[in-house]
């Protein structure tokens, strides 16, 4: 449970809480079966001070405003996790038939401004795929920068960090992936944690589905390419020999299910998904087993067996053709297998979004140096957020750069990233860091002194840890702490004492369990000495 006050919010005017369950921390907030083998209904009584908005994950709510007391009722079984309450000064408006969006008054207008209409498309999209929804309503709350991750699956009821409105492009993934969620990891669940791939794979797999309906192939092809270099980025850090990169990973006891989440979660799970469904040659025959799939097991915990078995059961064919023992694609080995997917997708389609990016990044990494032809090849500001984001993160692989080409990269894109949106910023100014680059460090100073989140405050501390700019970055650190969640605050405390004499102690009176993105960062930092941002692992459960 989040306790946070008023200045940890975006009006500064009223206190706010909010419960984060995902994986195992609901046990702290009410006696329960902390499995997602188990599911149940509940119902809840919240009582709380004039002004204060309630809400939880819950189908069904009543107000009585004499006594100040609201009333939930989940009338669907679903696993502990997945109760959620958040409360504060939060104000609502529709934003389709089905939906409406929470947040903080001063955020309203913008998040309306997003996603107006939107979600009922692509619910629709979604309905369209794999059957109805069946949670009644898709309503989004807006959480403050202490939110530890970027989404959660609420059923009813997603929370999003209000950080992320301004990143249009990354929003619109992160809502359509806690949509799909609704069929894929509320509706049917993974029984095990050892086995999170089922609904984070099949999440995946749906929410590309979703955008290749609405947004079209070469998109959901750039996004793809996006998050699976971002797989192979954690797959040399982690090395290709370790066991979390399995998506079946045993779980040893007393290990917290939350340090097994990771990018093979999700993008592995994903290449396992995208790899059936080319077996039955039209991904329609496809979205038709999973209807099914969803209709056998909805309300019900399964495991990969059971997957499995439904789907060969569903194309007798494939079952006939024994497809689950084809040489070096077994199904048994890409579930046990160390290492990358056995096979990735073909995202051919993506290639007018994506061959840009790799021609104007061999522009600036080819010898000698073409500066001006680099400069005058693209304008990024035509560019989508994930292009843009593609070409610096492969910028920041190749880090250390010579002086000469990020000198020429400042003065070609600094002032026009610094108009961009926060996910682009960031990459940039991690690219300053680990260059040394002295003349853009007020930048980096300009965006700490400016933000509250894990995920744009974390990967540019171990950034400037891991180089010669930790005492830079103890400086913005004293000066901003106070603006900082007490959890965030020892998290980031930690990665300056790497090294050095412990700091000066700090109240964590207020802290609570690491997240789980933070826990596996910290994990894998500690096991590669080498810095690992936020973005490259769970940013979305």
């Amino acid at each position: 449970i989040w306790w946070l006050d008023p200045e940890l919010t975006y009006g500064n005017a009223k206190p706010f809480v909010f419960t984060q369950g995902h994986s195992v921390c609901n046990r702290s907030f009410f006696p329960c079966f902390d499995t997602p083998a188990v599911k149940c209904t509940y119902s809840a009584t919240v009582k709380a001070p004039a002004g204060i908005q309630v809400l939880m994950s819950a189908t069904q709510s009543t107000y009585l405003e004499e006594e100040g007391v609201y009333q939930f009722y989940m009338e669907y079984p679903v696993p502990a996790y997945l109760v959620a309450l958040v409360a504060g000064d939060l104000i609502h408006a529709d934003i389709g038939p089905r939906s409406r969006v929470w947040a903080e008054p001063c955020l309203l207008p913008t998040a309306i401004s997003k996603l107006s209409g939107m979600v009922e498309r692509w619910l629709t999209a979604a309905e369209s795929l794999y059957g109805p929804y069946i949670w009644g309503r898709y309503d989004i709350v807006f959480l403050p920068p202490s939110f530890p991750i970027v989404a959660m699956e609420n059923p009813c009821l997603t929370f999003i960090i209000s950080s992320i409105l301004e990143s249009d492009e990354f929003l619109i993934i992160d809502v359509i992936h806690e949509v799909a969620h609704s069929w894929f990891g509320n509706a049917v669940t993974n029984a095990t944690w050892e086995e999170m791939w089922l609904s984070e794979g099949l999440a995946t797999y749906a929410q590309r589905r979703i955008t290749t309906e609405t947004y079209g192939a070469a998109f959901t092809c750039l996004e793809t390419a996006f998050r699976l270099d971002a797989l192979h980025r954690q797959m040399k850090l982690l090395g290709e020999d370790n066991p979390v990169s399995k998506l079946q990973v045993k779980l040893e006891p007393g290990v917290n299910p939350s340090n097994l989440m990771n990018l093979f979660t999700y993008e592995k799970g994903y290449c396992f998904v995208y790899y059936l469904s080319q077996l039955c040659g039209d991904p329609r025959h496809f979205d038709s087993f999973l209807r099914a799939y969803i209709e056998k097991y909805k309300f019900t915990s399964v495991v990969a067996q059971d997957l499995l078995d439904s789907f060969l059961n569903f194309f007798p064919e494939l079952k006939e053709q024994c497809v689950e023992s084809k040489a070096g694609l077994e199904f048994e080995r890409w579930l046990n297998a160390t290492g990358p997917p056995l096979a990735e997708p073909d995202l051919s389609q993506g290639s007018s979004l994506t061959r840009p990016v790799e021609s104007l990044f061999k522009l600036w990494t080819t010898e000698p140096l073409d500066s001006a032809a680099a400069a005058s090849s693209v304008d990024l500001t035509k560019w989508r957020t994930f292009q843009t984001v593609l070409f610096l993160d492969r910028l920041l692989d190749g880090s250390p750069l010579p002086h000469e080409v990020i000198k020429k990269l400042s003065e070609c894109y600094s002032s026009q990233l610094d108009s961009m949106n926060a996910e682009i910023r960031i990459r940039w100014l991690q690219i300053v860091v680990r260059n040394d680059y002295y003349p853009d460090l007020y930048k980096v100073r300009r965006f700490l002194e400016n933000q509250m989140s894990r995920m744009y405050t974390i990967p540019l501390y171990e950034d400037l840890c891991t180089g010669t700019l930790k005492s830079f970055a103890l400086e913005i650190f004293y000066q901003t702490q106070n603006q900082l969640h007490p959890n965030l605050r020892k998290t980031i405390q930690q990665i300056l004492s790497q090294g050095l004499n412990p700091l000066p102690a700090i109240d964590t009176t207020a802290v609570t369990t690491d997240t789980p993105a933070m826990v596996l960062e910290d994990k894998v930092s500690e096991a590669t000495n080498g810095a690992i941002s936020l973005r490259d692992v769970n940013v979305s459960a």
